[in-house]
């Protein structure tokens, strides 16, 4: 499996500086710093020089970094500063796994993979999968404020560490790891002027960073002979902590230096004693924003508290949802009292406020001992779900669809915040929330990651009612689309058994539907037309546009399979032509049918005109379920009209959805096409070890082949056989009835990649033996330790041993490594 993304991992094979090479390689690219996740920073980064150089060192000799301090020290802001800095020496860049929003510890790695973008896989542990898709990958991975997952933290990090040998982590937290390997940085305060030099003290970085964070609040202030020892000495009395410099500051103009100066002393006194707080590390960050908290009203304090419960950015409205009418102003207050973050433009192009995570984790100490985290953690679910309520009937529609959407992305962090308290203290609204997140989650391409959340939220509601079969539909997609389709057909079923009432007429329609599309992925073509056209009456009778276009669109695919084109073609665009009350995704699924009936029917320039405005469609609304599925139609148009080049970018992009978006049902057909695609390009020996890696993948019970494809696959092999001759051919489909899907899948990446990527730039003639032994072993998926238990070598020599060869090739990556040794015939 490979991590997957259109514009990073997986795509750039630049020969980029990696760490362990020592020095570039012959061919190797400028390198380009390539930075996912992190956020744009709006102020300057103010001292900290030594510091970035330290921390990047370490990363250059050691794999797992941890940053560690007390809360506002700026850990999160120097790792942000290290990784733009060594970015380009990872041929795929730095990416940043924010964990402060965790409030469980077994969501570490589902927030981590949902940061690269990494789909849960049915049956298979999230760390695993993790593992998996970072093997072949070269990346630094920034885990930020670690501290309160740590014993989670630590043993994600040991799994990718022991099983990705190029990837590095970048950790903080306010306490180490302690997982193995790990090597501590610990990061000091900022600079104080020295005792006693007072008026000298503007060279400091405690001193810098007031005063640029006060000129910040009043461009007029400077540090004159009255306030600059002030300064001087109130930096000291903050420690050098950052974020107790920059909320001090930020009252510069109201107060004056002095008076701050006068109240700081109180206020530490305050937060002294028994105070959890109050540990000796964070006594003056303690005391900081508990003073910055004292100097609210008592309202201004309440809404404080209550809008700490929200994980991510919020609007003004969201706001007033959780903390009541009155709201709105008190968050321009706060805004004004460096406790929020000012507005930035979400997803959605709306203004949205932030809290610090340390003012967010004292926030939320005070809700708890308010006595009020579970009424502000109701009120969050509440928001929640009136959001996904208004925007529900949004995706439903075609115009209204893109705005939704987008609302939802703004808001994913809240939603899934919400949802996970809802299930576990209210599965009315859990059950609410998720069904009307699920056209989102379909459209955004996450549906089959979310199964075991919406089986737990459907297992309190009473079987058989409106709900329950709403659940039961959406549980059957997802796993359809994670190509389980026994599970899938025993929700449709279910849902079928129990929709006797008129009252759930449409439920009924659409589990005969979804029933007549597992029936036609299983090879029963006379059931599935049954089953299609009695949903089609039904969807008719009630007036249920969504399912007839459904129906029409399952009645046009069985017509396709048994070669009647022309009426797959008419059905097709019978099912178009229903524009009223569906869902913009299903409009486009329309695409998909089309393009497939069309080619089938010998039309390859409508067909290819269809598929492209369709894909064009679905690219606009980011709709990646659609794309998933309709660029292997596109392939399909490419290699019959003899595009090759075109139809290797298509399954080259749609590999990338489907291993994304954890689309299992449609990764196996993309290896099949590129299976066709290396046997019209001459690549016989590469077309028999991809269709033998299919062929040894195990279907789900009841999945088959139709028999056109078997007739077409049988003609194909025994070509490619022939050209190949029987040794040969045998070498290759044994090499290929060894890989797993995944594997078969990367192999398909590799044979699809553009032929400018200089993956196998050096080639293997100047490799000693022992070199392309290695490179054998990288190809055939062992570790660095497992090489060197083989070889009977350390892992440091292998290390060194790679390190060469990368300078010698130009392959910067395991999977650089991999396409040379197929390449070379070393495997």
């Amino acid at each position: 499996m490979q991590l997957l993304s259109a514009e990073g991992l997986g795509c750039t094979v630049a020969a980029a500086r990696g760490y362990g090479t020592g020095v570039e390689g012959p061919d190797a690219a400028a390198p380009v710093a390539e930075v996912h996740g992190f956020p744009a920073a709006l102020t300057s980064f103010v001292g900290r020089e030594e510091a970035v150089r330290d921390v990047a060192g370490l990363l250059e000799e050691f794999r797992l970094v941890t940053v560690t301090g007390p809360g506002g020290m700026g850990k999160t802001r120097l790792a942000s500063q290290v990784a733009r800095q060594v970015a380009a020496r990872f041929t795929d860049g730095a990416w940043l796994a924010e964990l402060a929003p965790v409030r469980d510890p077994a969501q570490v790695a589902a927030v981590v993979a949902a940061a690269l973008g990494i789909q849960e896989q049915p049956g298979t542990p999230l760390a695993d999968t993790l593992a998996q898709a970072l093997a072949g990958q070269q990346l630094l991975l920034v885990l930020d404020n670690c501290e309160h997952v740590l014993g989670t933290a630590a043993q994600l990090c040991a799994g990718l560490l022991t099983a990705c040998d190029d990837v590095r982590v970048l950790a903080t937290s306010r306490e180490p790891l302690a997982a193995a390997g790990e090597v501590r940085y610990r990061l000091a305060p900022l600079t104080l002027p020295a005792p006693g030099d007072t008026a000298a003290s503007s060279g400091s970085e405690s001193v810098a960073l007031f005063a640029d964070r006060a000129r910040r609040a009043d461009a007029r202030f400077g540090l004159d002979e009255q306030d600059g020892p002030a300064v001087a000495r109130l930096v000291a009395r903050l420690d050098g902590m950052p974020l107790a410099i920059e909320l001090a500051a930020a009252r510069a103009e109201t107060l004056g230096v002095a008076q701050l100066l006068d109240r700081l002393e109180d206020r530490f006194a305050l937060l002294t004693g028994g105070d959890r707080l109050a540990a000796d590390r964070q006594r003056s960050l303690a005391a900081t924003v508990a003073w910055s908290y004292q100097l609210l009203t008592e309202d201004e304090r309440r809404v404080f508290r209550a809008l700490s419960v929200f994980p991510a950015g919020f609007t003004l409205e969201g706001a007033e949802g959780v903390a009541g009418p009155g709201a709105g102003p008190v968050v321009l207050r706060l805004v004004d009292c460096s406790l929020l973050v000012p507005p930035r433009a979400g997803p959605d192009g709306q203004p949205r406020y932030a809290m610090l995570e340390t003012l967010r984790a004292y926030g939320a100490g005070r809700l708890a001992e308010a006595g009020e985290r579970d009424q502000a953690a109701m009120a969050l679910a509440r928001y929640a779900l009136g959001v996904a309520g208004q925007v529900a009937a949004g995706l439903r529609s075609d115009d209204g669809e893109p705005a939704a959407a987008r609302w939802l992305d703004a808001e994913d962090a809240t939603m899934q915040q919400a949802l996970a308290w809802a299930v576990a203290h209210d599965p009315v609204t859990a059950l609410r929330l998720a069904l009307a997140l699920a056209w989102w989650w379909l459209v955004r391409g996450r549906l089959t990651g979310e199964y075991r959340l919406l089986g737990q939220a459907a297992s309190h509601t009473e079987a058989g009612s409106g709900r329950w079969c709403a659940a039961q539909i959406w549980l059957g997609l997802m796993a359809q689309f994670s190509g389980d389709t026994t599970t899938a057909l025993g929700h449709f079923t279910a849902v079928r058994d129990a929709a006797a009432s008129p009252a759930l007429a449409r439920a009924l329609t659409s589990a005969l539907a979804n029933r007549a599309a597992i029936l036609l992925l299983t090879g029963r073509l006379a059931e599935a037309a049954d089953e299609s056209r009695r949903a089609l009456t039904l969807a008719r009778e009630i007036g249920d546009p969504a399912v007839e276009l459904m129906s029409l669109a399952n009645l046009s695919l069985c017509a396709d399979n048994a070669n009647d084109h022309d009426e797959a073609v008419r059905l097709a665009r019978q099912a178009g032509q229903i524009t009223e009350g569906i869902s913009g995704a299903l409009a486009r699924h329309c695409s998909t049918v089309l393009t497939a009936a069309l080619a089938g029917a010998g039309d390859l320039a409508e067909a290819a005109r269809v598929g492209a405005a369709g894909l064009t469609r679905a690219r606009d609304a980011g709709d990646l379920w659609n794309q998933v599925f309709l660029l292997s139609k596109i392939a399909d148009v490419d290699l019959r009209a003899g595009r090759t080049d075109d139809a290797a970018a298509h399954l080259r992009e749609g590999l990338h959805l489907a291993a994304r978006t954890g689309t299992w049902l449609q990764l196996l057909p993309y290896v099949h096409q590129c299976g066709d695609l290396c046997g019209a390009t001459g690549r016989a020996a590469d077309a028999l070890t991809l269709w033998a890696a299919c062929a040894a993948v195990r279907l789900p019970e009841g999945h088959t082949y139709p028999p056109w494809f078997k007739t077409r696959r049988e003609e194909q092999q025994r070509r490619a056989r022939q050209a190949l001759g029987s040794g040969r051919a045998r070498a290759a489909e044994d090499r290929g009835a060894a890989m797993s899907l995944a594997t078969a899948a990367e192999y398909a990446l590799l044979l699809t990649a553009p032929a400018s990527q200089p993956a196998t730039a050096g080639g293997t003639g100047q490799l000693s033996a022992r070199e392309r032994e290695l490179v054998t072993l990288v190809a055939q998926g062992r570790t660095n330790a497992q090489i060197a238990a083989e070889l009977h070598i350390s892992i440091r020599t292998v290390a060194s041993h790679l390190d060469r060869i990368r300078d010698k090739t130009g392959c910067r990556r395991r999977t650089d490594l991999t396409r040379l040794a197929l390449s070379a015939r070393l495997v």
